[in-house]
């Protein structure tokens, strides 16, 4: 470790590796090669497809579960893996915006996830260092001590245990504080691992880097279309690759926003003092602990903000070290890594049937950074949609709703900014030299009239992208923390040598001209 000090501050690693990741090695599965014929497609191999096929599974139903990439590599493997029902200052907004009994469904359904988890790690004996903790949110101002008030007073309405108060364990200095007791915090991947192995055994049918590219409907069955021809044909097809890969005529460019945010791993000189941690005020501060077999980790997290937009990404990494600073005098940083989260224009993920005439294309996404419950909702209400099973949430959740308030407001809100973002990619006349590139170093220039990105590696080749985002014509912008170029409009990022890193986008990035209008129209509307 290093003797903490201004002028010297422990390095950041290299490269942005989840702890969940490094930590834990998962088997892995093969490509699909060939067509499948089953009760019910997956598509997507997080927290939410995974637990959708340990459910179905144990119901013998024929299930077969691709992933465009490796089981849980997308947000589930680089969340901060708290298992709560504490989504931030969200239960007052919730009662305001829809009423008290819905924000008592929220709280319930994510009150039962936690439940379903702890009963099924129970059950099977799953080591993945689950631990029951109080959460907190906490205030350093004035203002936000006061929302914690009301919320406290919306817990009180929704009969959740909670506290207010002014001292908490960790030794931070607060305005305010507001608990929700006997929460838990788990090692994700250790916990998926378990379940993969689990739905093996049942006879799940596995692939990975399979990506699926198309859905298209044969009678009152659908049919799932991969990237490499192969076709998947199925009673329910269930949708949970974070960012749907279907938009059908649902439009979910225009519904959800996609927002980054970032963690560290950290070995300090400080016993934890338990707990689990959020700041509500800006900037965003998230604390918890992670045992391993050399001693205690801090994650630390935060700092969120629109994908593609704002600041150097590395100096989000830099804010969390400086918070980092404030809290102990020797530490060592392990581990850097960010999420990708959606949130959607009510901040109540769309969890059901994607659209009122196509009940069999059942759909999830926009968790606002709580899919470890939110994930396992989404994984037992669809479940409940195969199986014919009566659910108390389904309303609540459903894709189909769309109300005047706060919907339409943020609805606005964010399609303003997609419409700026756009043009301002347009507008952009920069053109850097490239010549003058270090190893590790990007820039966009301009070359037949068009915006290019390049990037330097490490070894001093250069590789050169067109900047214009695949998926709806935006311009991406580089992500120095990831090294990887991100699009402001709809988070669709990709790698410095073009590939498909997280959708929308389905396309590496390429050198013709897209349009929102080609992209988005679904196969059945080009008949």
């Amino acid at each position: 470790m290093r003797r903490n000090s201004m002028s010297s501050l422990p390095d950041l690693p290299a490269d942005a590796i989840p702890f969940w990741r490094e930590s834990t090695e998962l088997s892995s599965y093969p490509t699909l090669e060939h067509n499948l014929d089953v009760d019910v497609i997956i598509v997507g191999g997080g927290i939410t497809g995974l637990t959708a096929a340990e459910i179905l599974s144990k119901e013998k139903l024929n299930v077969a579960l691709i992933e465009a990439s490796r089981f849980v590599s997308g947000t589930t493997g680089h969340t901060t893996a708290k298992v709560t029902a504490q989504h931030g200052l969200i239960y007052d907004e919730l009662i305001n915006n829809h009423g008290v009994e819905p924000a008592r469904k929220y709280y319930e359904a994510n009150k039962n996830a936690i439940r379903y988890m702890k009963d099924l790690i129970e059950e099977n004996q799953i080591d993945c260092d689950f631990e029951q903790q109080d959460a907190f949110l906490y205030a350093t101002t004035g203002e936000y001590a006061n929302k914690l008030e009301t919320e406290y007073k919306a817990y009180d309405q929704l009969n959740i245990k909670g506290d207010l108060t002014t001292n908490i364990p960790m030794d931070l200095t607060i305005e305010n504080a507001l608990s929700m007791k006997n929460q838990y915090q788990f090692h994700p991947v250790k916990y998926l691992k378990h379940i993969i192995r689990l739905v093996d055994d049942r006879g799940v049918k596995l692939f990975e880097n399979t990506s699926a590219i198309d859905i298209q409907k044969e009678d009152k069955r659908v049919i799932v279309k991969t990237k490499n021809g192969k076709e998947i044909k199925a009673n329910y097809v269930i949708v949970c690759s974070h960012f749907p890969f279907y938009e059908g005529k649902a439009l979910w460019s225009t519904r959800i926003y996609p927002e980054r945010s970032y963690a560290l791993s950290i070995k300090a000189n400080k016993p934890y003092p338990g707990g689990m941690y959020l700041k509500t005020d800006t900037p965003k501060r998230s604390i918890r602990y992670q045992p391993t077999d050399d001693g205690e980790l801090y994650i630390i997290g935060g700092e969120n903000h629109k994908t593609g937009q704002g600041q150097d990404m590395m100096e989000h990494f830099k804010a969390l070290r400086r918070f980092a600073d404030e809290l102990f005098d020797d530490y060592e940083i392990l581990n850097r890594w960010s999420a990708q989260d959606l949130t959607s224009m009510d901040k109540v993920p769309y969890i059901g049937p994607m659209t009122k005439d196509n009940p069999n294309i059942l759909i999830a996404t926009g968790y606002r950074k709580w899919g470890m419950t939110n994930g396992t909702v989404a994984a037992k209400l669809l479940s409940d949609l195969v199986l014919g099973e009566i659910t108390p949430y389904a309303d609540l959740f459903k894709p189909s709703r769309f109300e005047a308030n706060p919907s339409i407001q943020q609805f606005v809100k964010e399609n303003v900014n997609v419409a700026k973002e756009l043009v301002k990619g347009k507008m952009d006349r920069k053109n850097n030299n490239i010549d003058e590139l270090n190893n590790d170093e990007a820039t966009t220039f301009r070359m037949d009239g068009g915006r290019k990105g390049a990037y330097r590696d490490s070894s001093g080749e250069l590789h050169i992208v067109d900047t214009t985002c695949t998926h709806a014509g935006c311009e991406v912008n580089w992500n120095s923390g990831e090294k990887s170029w991100d699009c402001p409009c709809h988070g669709s990022r990709f790698s410095y040598t073009g590939e498909v890193l997280e959708g929308p986008a389905k396309e590496p990035l390429q050198k013709h001209d897209h349009t929102m209008l080609d992209s988005l129209m679904p196969s059945d509307w080009k008949e």
